[in-house]
């Protein structure tokens, strides 16, 4: 390992992040960076990411399948009709983090997600951020990668101004580097090119 990357058995190198885990590995292959514009999607990402606030994200990965079942696929229009029945089955749910104040975040989400697809989908909301297209970034060490950035900050803002929860500038910085808003693979990581590749054809 150098400053951030690991050679792999492959003879690729990987960022740090994902260790040699197969499964984190896959994800950092095919998901991580990759830029997502669909609105569902998205909804379920940040809805992860926010379930993600104080553990690791390998262990909402691991979980996700029990995420998706226990959401409804991540329904928008399903979840925003949750009651507090729905709740309280769901703080019984063991394949899920049972946190009350995410779950019932999960449910504001949902609402805010309908109101601003209305005016125009949550893709375009999200992605006028950064007009249209993926950040590409060029760096270099596991130091040059930022927790938070200012657009992540007006992100944040403009969320909570719709009524979502958990989703500091912290949160929404790492949103942003899965869904492909940012390429942060460091560019000694055979993805960092390809990302960049896939946004050229944007």
């Amino acid at each position: 390992m150098t400053d951030g990357l690991i050679l792999h058995p492959d003879n690729k190198h990987r960022c740090w992040w994902p260790g040699t885990d197969p499964f984190y590995v896959a994800y950092h292959d095919n998901e991580w960076g990759v830029p997502e514009f669909d609105d569902r999607a998205l909804f379920e990402k940040l809805i992860l990411d926010g379930f993600q606030a104080g553990l690791s994200w390998i262990t909402i990965l691991r979980k996700r399948e029990n995420f998706r079942t226990a959401f409804a696929g991540f329904d928008p229009a399903v979840i925003a009709r949750f009651d507090q029945s729905h709740v309280e089955a769901l703080m019984l749910d063991k394949g899920i983090v049972r946190n009350r104040a995410k779950i019932e975040a999960t449910i504001a989400g949902a609402r805010a997600w309908l109101a601003i697809q209305e005016r125009g989908g949550f893709s375009n909301f999200l992605w006028n951020f950064v007009d249209g297209r993926p950040v590409q970034n060029n760096l270099i060490s596991r130091s040059d990668v930022p927790a938070e950035t200012d657009v992540s900050k007006r992100i944040s803002k403009a969320l909570r101004a719709e009524g979502f929860n958990f989703v500091g500038p912290t949160i929404v910085y790492a949103f942003m580097q899965a869904v492909g808003m940012v390429n942060d693979h460091l560019v000694g990581c055979h993805r960092h090119a390809e990302c960049a590749a896939i946004a050229e054809k944007l």
